[in-house]
């Protein structure tokens, strides 16, 4: 993924909301979220990379739990050892420990794991380990890291759309202008702010965003909206309301 919303207020009825895009070359194959991983990992919900058997976002509804990845900037691992990082977006989602042992396998990352106690992210930059823990508020993750400053354009323009967002008191509650922010409020690719971009490259290749997530999280349930239709807020789906 190439952005992450995440909003934590402690003292609403929904404490925790995530926003996900995710930008990738258009011919690698995936699939929608569902429970793709029955034997490893029965609990979980996410789309899935089928070339690395991954996820870029996975959600455990019953721990209220959520882990997401973002390719990070830095020394890219040995291509000989490389191994994919969708499985640390399994891990944290899971539960369990997604950033010990080697990390030299992996390619820059940012790893985010949120729950109704707190949201913890991990950098890696090829060489260093950094942790860092998010206060309540809105914040933005994009491939640069946790922008707090106002140096990157989206992150200038769309996190105080996101924090003055009305923030629905229950799981079934409007959520229409999350979904008009999330899938980039009709702000162009070719913008240096789009939240929603779209490549051609010289060799052929297509990069562009391909699906958007809307997560909420709260003591009662989750709800898991997605779309493949990124520019459309009428189409997402309910993945999950429980």
């Amino acid at each position: 993924m190439c952005t992450v919303v995440v909003s934590i207020d402690p003292s609403a009825e929904i404490p925790l909301i995530v926003v996900g895009v995710r930008d990738e070359f258009t011919a690698r194959p995936w699939v929608p979220p569902a429970r793709h991983w029955p034997q490893s990992r029965p609990g979980l919900i996410g789309g899935c990379d089928l070339l690395g058997g991954g996820t870029w976002l996975a959600v455990d509804p019953g721990a209220r739990r959520v882990g997401a990845l973002l390719n990070g900037l830095g020394v890219l691992a040995p291509q000989e050892t490389r191994r994919s990082r969708g499985d640390l977006a399994l891990l944290a989602a899971g539960g369990g420990r997604p950033v010990e042992g080697d990390l030299g396998h992996y390619d820059p990352f940012h790893l985010l794991r949120a729950d109704l106690s707190g949201a913890h992210l991990w950098h890696w930059n090829g060489v260093t380990l950094e942790r860092d823990d998010l206060p309540p508020g809105t914040h933005m993750i994009v491939n640069s890291g946790w922008e707090r400053g106002e140096e990157n354009e989206r992150v200038a323009f769309f996190r105080p759309l996101f924090a003055g967002a009305g923030r629905p008191s229950k799981l079934d509650g409007p959520w229409e202008e999350w979904r008009e922010l999330a899938t980039g409020a009709g702000i162009p690719s070719e913008d240096p702010r789009t939240m929603i971009v779209h490549h051609e490259l010289p060799d052929g290749r297509t990069f562009a965003s391909g699906s958007v997530t809307l997560l909420a999280l709260a003591p009662g349930g989750v709800r898991y909206d997605f779309t493949a239709d990124p520019r459309d807020p009428g189409a997402f789906r309910e993945i999950l309301t429980e």
